[in-house]
């Protein structure tokens, strides 16, 4: 039987390869040792890089914050749109039971005709108003919203290195 055919024999053969391969490369005399200024700027890079990466992380979490607190000020202005469209409409309810008890009293036809006529003056009207207060309304919770959103990001791009001069940087290539 042949050493190769034997698993045993195969194996101290490799390990005796092994063993003569890191003899010979040690004879050369190869130093391995990292020096230890390739060490200490390895060692200080990885810091500036950790350093960095801890800011960045803080601006992140500072941008999220602040996205958080523009969205709850965006849900703030959406319910009290939503208050004024109640609000609203339990004014036209009024006004609907306000005629129904006019018209409830009314003595013939020509009172009711009267009284109806003046209702549509009156809804039209008040419809008018209406419609300009949630116009202004919505253009007010949309301005607060847009408003802390874009002071939130500014607060949350001031607070990243680097950033100012990247938002010129941007500012010019968009002027462009």
């Amino acid at each position: 039987m042949s050493a190769t055919s034997n698993p045993q024999a195969a194996a101290d053969q490799a390990r005796a390869a092994y063993r003569d391969m890191t003899a010979q490369l040690g004879q050369l005399g190869f130093d391995t040792a990292i020096p230890e200024g390739v060490r200490a700027v390895a060692e200080k890079s990885v810091a500036q890089t950790r350093e960095v990466y801890d800011h960045s992380m803080e601006a992140f979490d500072a941008s999220v914050a602040a996205f958080e607190r523009s969205f709850d000020a965006a849900g703030k202005g959406a319910a009290t749109f939503n208050r004024k469209i109640i609000d609203l409409a339990r004014r036209n309810l009024n006004s609907s039971f306000d005629l129904a008890t006019s018209l409830a009293g009314a003595k013939d036809l020509h009172d009711i005709v009267k009284l109806q006529a003046a209702n549509w003056r009156k809804q039209v009207d008040a419809l008018t108003a209406q419609a300009e207060e949630v116009r202004v309304l919505s253009l007010k919770v949309t301005a607060d919203a847009a408003e802390r959103i874009k002071s939130q990001m500014a607060r949350g791009a001031a607070k990243v290195p680097g950033a100012e001069g990247k938002r010129d940087e941007c500012r010019d290539h968009s002027e462009v």
